[in-house]
C-alpha cells in the first residue's frame, strides 16, 4: 500500500566542478527543495547525464542510478574506519557518474539520532554494545531512519522509476511504500577493514543487510572497471 507524501519542488539548482581527494573529478549538479516534510536542508546530487540543467518536474528516458546516502560527518569528512560511509560516498559518486543518476545526500547523521548522540554511541560501543543496541540504549530507534524526504526529492525531479544503488532492502522497501518504483536493486562493494568488521557484521546480521563478508575482489573491480552494475 502506497503511502502519500506531500509535494516537495525545486528550489535551486547550481552546477558544482567536484574533485575528490583521490583526484577523482566529475560536475555534480546540487538541487535544493521547497516543502520537505522535516524542513531539513537535504540535497540532491545530478551526476553523470543528470549533471545538465533540468526543468524541475520533467521526466527523463533514462532510469537514473540513485543512492540514498545518510550523512555521516565521521565517515564522509574525517575518513573514519568506524563504519564504511566514507568508501560508500566515493564509490557511490563515482559509479552514478558513470550511469547517469542522483546521489540523495540526507541529514540523518547517526541512522536518525544525531552528531552527538552518535558519539555517545560510540562511547556505549567500546563498553561493547553493538552499533543497534547502543541507539536503542540511548532511548532512540535502533535505526530510525525515514526515506519520505528521499521520495518527495525523487517525485520533484521527476524520477519516481529508479534503479536504487544500496544493500539495504528497508530503503526499497520504503520507497516503493512512497511511490517510488524501484526496477532494481544494486549492491555497493563491500568496504571491510579490520576495524569495522563487526559493525558491518552487525548490520548483515541484524539490519538485513545484503553484505557478502567472505574475502571478495569486488571493491577493486567497480574502481578498475568503473561500471555501474
Amino acid at each position: 500500500m502506497r503511502t502519500p507524501i506531500p509535494a516537495a519542488t525545486v528550489r535551486a539548482q547550481i552546477a558544482v566542478p567536484l574533485r575528490l581527494s583521490d583526484g577523482f573529478q566529475t560536475t555534480g549538479r546540487l538541487f535544493t527543495f521547497d516543502g520537505l516534510v522535516d524542513d531539513g536542508e537535504h540535497i540532491a546530487i545530478g551526476l553523470g547525464c543528470r549533471a545538465d540543467y533540468l526543468t524541475p518536474g520533467t521526466a527523463s528516458v533514462n532510469v537514473p542510478l540513485v543512492r540514498p546516502h545518510s550523512e555521516c560527518l565521521t565517515g564522509d569528512v574525517l575518513g573514519s574506519q568506524r563504519c564504511d560511509c566514507g568508501p560508500q560516498l566515493r564509490e557511490a559518486i563515482q559509479r552514478i557518474t558513470h550511469a547517469g543518476g542522483y546521489l540523495l545526500y540526507l541529514r540523518q547523521e547517526g541512522r536518525g539520532a544525531g552528531l552527538y548522540s552518535k558519539i555517545d554511541a560510540y562511547v556505549l560501543q567500546d563498553d561493547g554494545l553493538d552499533t543497534y543496541d547502543a541507539n536503542v540504549a540511548l532511548g532512540f530507534p535502533a535505526d530510525g531512519r525515514d526515506y519520505t524526504v528521499a521520495a518527495q526529492m525523487l517525485q520533484a525531479l521527476g524520477a519516481l522509476r529508479v534503479s536504487l544503488l544500496s544493500n539495504n532492502p528497508d530503503k526499497e522497501s520504503q520507497l516503493g511504500q512512497l511511490g517510488v518504483t524501484v526496477l532494481s536493486r544494486v549492491s555497493t562493494a563491500v568496504h571491510m577493514t579490520e576495524t569495522n568488521r563487526n559493525y558491518l557484521s552487525t548490520k548483515a546480521k541484524r539490519g538485513s543487510h545484503e553484505l557478502d563478508l567472505a574475502p571478495s575482489d569486488r571493491v577493486v573491480s567497480w574502481l578498475e572497471d568503473g561500471e555501474a552494475s
